[in-house]
């Protein structure tokens, strides 16, 4: 294509972007709210997966060791833990640590606890971490089983119900991004449609002077394709500033609630060029729809 050729489908193309005003105008803002919506969803999960990715980390295996269990047992029992397949580190934890960890959970509650010191109830355990924390759950039925082990511990349940919030979370934001993605595209094609009618007559005299299919349909994909682009700058803007503004203002408080938010950059950027390509592939595919269905010319 000549690059004259392309500045005039260009030129065309921007042109039916003011013929019809309140289309164009319909169009662009389904395609700003439902890349919001997009871009909104997107740092929701980015930092809902990066929390459960640091809790995951943090899972751990306590087993705890039978009160009854001399110096030489716990230390068999240390041997065959670390002999476990897929067991990374394991740490003794005494009883009286386990009290002082219990007691600083509790803040100032945890201080009626002090009475029990001299006669400390709990038993002596081994921190353990796996090499993976998706095989927590298998190691620990195995430590579970082994000889002067009463019982194990882990936070296995509270990660399940984050994963399963975040899955949950991650539905529903695909579910609302596909349903307004069709939004956007029935308006985009509509907007090119109302623009083929109104240009019947003059498509009709491009057909008998020899103009191509091609270089009629060049002006509407480049109408399209504006559309989808000058729908996703304003997300663009909106969610790098906002974002960025939550991250500086607010992010020291997420980190008092154990919660850090993930850097503005460079997430901004990739979700900029992610958006972008989206609103380009919906306003393209939306001028594709229409042109093959109403260009009967």
């Amino acid at each position: 294509m000549k690059f004259r050729t392309l500045g005039r489908h260009v030129k065309e193309g921007t042109k039916n972007l003011g013929r019809n005003g309140w289309m164009t105008f319909a169009s662009i803002s389904a395609v700003t709210v439902m890349l919001l919506v997009v871009g909104a969803f997107l740092l929701l999960i980015l930092n809902a997966n990066n929390f459960a990715s640091s809790v995951e980390d943090d899972v751990e295996i306590r087993a705890y060791i039978e009160l009854t269990a001399t110096p030489e047992q716990q230390e068999e029992l240390r041997t065959q833990i670390e002999n476990t397949p897929n067991v990374e580190s394991v740490t003794f934890l005494s009883k009286d640590e386990g009290l002082d960890q219990l007691i600083d959970s509790l803040n100032e509650a945890g201080s009626a606890f002090e009475s029990i010191r001299e006669e400390n109830p709990l038993n002596d355990a081994f921190i353990v971490r796996a090499a993976s924390p998706q095989l927590t759950e298998s190691i620990s039925q195995q430590i579970d089983e082994m000889p002067y082990v009463e019982s194990t511990n882990y936070g296995q349940d509270f990660v399940e119900r984050l994963f399963a919030f975040t899955d949950l979370a991650r539905t529903i934001g695909v579910i609302l991004i596909v349903g307004m993605m069709f939004t956007a595209m029935f308006l985009i094609a509509n907007t090119i449609k109302i623009t083929i009618i109104a240009r019947k007559r003059e498509i009709q005299i491009m057909k008998l002077v020899g103009a191509t299919n091609g270089f009629i349909r060049w002006p509407f994909f480049v109408e399209g394709l504006l559309l989808g682009v000058v729908g996703s700058l304003i997300p663009i803007v909106v969610l790098g500033f906002g974002y960025s503004y939550l991250y500086s203002a607010y992010g020291a408080q997420f980190e008092m609630l154990f919660f850090s938010l993930l850097s503005p950059f460079p997430y901004i950027w990739q979700i900029a060029a992610l958006l972008v390509g989206i609103g380009a592939f919906i306003g393209v595919w939306g001028s594709v729809m229409s042109v093959r269905k109403f260009l009967k010319v």
